[in-house]
């Protein structure tokens, strides 16, 4: 997905996902913000997560390292932080005609529920969502489909972890001389 390049607003560190979600619907933002997982940042692994936002309420989802959008990209990137996020203002405009791919768009509060595990901000965000969007909204709140099942079934996401597991343990066990 190309977007061009907005306004740097904000470029920083979080822990939570949650601050950037809720500081973007408080400033009813509209443009993306960019998700570096410390994954990403540290290890050099691939992929960053990438949500669009008009007037503070998400609109679509893509994750750069398995060309996921939607749903899917939010479980790609529902991982343990920090984050290194970067958010940009574009005008509305400009995200116009990626906001017509309906295979990359996500109801408007599953990025709070997904990312950020909050469910007042998604409620909040839901109800900042404009009446073209409530249905997308109601179902939402039908979507059985949570996080943890979606993580559950990417086989390669759960091997990758156990695999980082594995060597940051036999890193710990020579630094303790075992």
């Amino acid at each position: 997905m190309r977007l061009p390049r907005g306004t740097l607003r904000k470029s920083r560190v979080v822990a939570d996902p949650r601050e950037t979600l809720a500081d973007v619907l408080d400033r009813e933002l509209t443009g993306y913000a960019v998700f570096e997982s410390q994954e990403t940042v540290l290890l050099d692994a691939e992929g960053r997560g990438l949500v669009t936002f008009d007037g503070g309420v998400p609109v679509l989802a893509y994750h750069t390292g398995s060309d996921r959008g939607g749903p899917a990209a939010l479980a790609d990137l529902a991982i343990p932080g920090p984050y290194h996020v970067s958010v940009f203002e574009l005008d509305a405009a400009a995200l116009a005609d990626a906001h017509e791919a309906d295979e990359l768009r996500v109801p408007p509060g599953m990025p709070a529920e997904r990312l950020a595990g909050d469910p007042a901000l998604a409620d909040s965000t839901r109800r900042a969502a404009p009446e073209t969007r409530r249905d997308e909204a109601e179902s939402e709140n039908a979507d059985t489909h949570s996080a943890v099942e979606a993580f559950l079934a990417d086989e390669e996401k759960i091997a990758a972890i156990r695999e980082q597991a594995r060597a940051e343990a036999a890193e710990r066990a020579d630094e303790w001389g075992f």
